[in-house]
């Protein structure tokens, strides 16, 4: 788990206080990071990797697929409703483990996508995009539509 990535609770805790809700969609297609089955993510998260305690602050759903053949079909829509964040996969010998590779296939862990309170999928991430910069995108984004409602979904592939 990229614990710089989720330990930012102060992002969590002002999009929470302004009707945003974050998902969490755990998924074992890169690096076979997340081994475990349903029952053993969330004590995984607490007591081994980041460990310490960790809880996450936002909802999760049951481990799945989010590339491939057998993908989710929220990421289908997701992936087919925003431009892909680059046309590289990198070398995916060891650390993608879906097969039919697309372009548009969510890149590695910790890809992100904004949901707009009508459903339709506002924005889409690069796995390496810092916080700060998500932070700015949906405060932006708030802004623009006062007092409506959005979803953040995490793509969350760590454990």
């Amino acid at each position: 788990m990229i614990v710089r990535e989720i330990k930012p609770a102060n992002l969590v805790n002002y999009i929470s206080s302004n009707g945003f809700v974050i998902l969490g969609f755990p998924c074992n297609q890169f690096g076979l990071q997340e081994p475990g089955n349903n029952e053993e993510i969330l004590p995984g998260l607490k007591h081994v990797r980041p460990g310490g305690g960790f809880v996450p602050n936002f909802q999760m759903f049951e481990k799945g697929d989010i590339n491939g053949k057998k993908e989710q079909k929220v990421y289908t829509f997701l992936k087919n409703s925003c431009p892909p964040v680059g046309t590289s996969l990198g070398n995916p010998l060891n650390r993608l483990f879906w097969d039919s590779l697309k372009t548009n296939d969510v890149k590695w862990n910790f890809e992100k996508f904004l949901v707009g309170p009508d459903g339709q999928p506002l924005r889409r991430w690069h796995p390496r995009t810092p916080v700060s910069q998500v932070r700015k995108d949906i405060i932006f984004i708030m802004k623009s539509q006062q007092g409506q409602q959005s979803i953040l979904l995490l793509g969350r592939e760590q454990k």
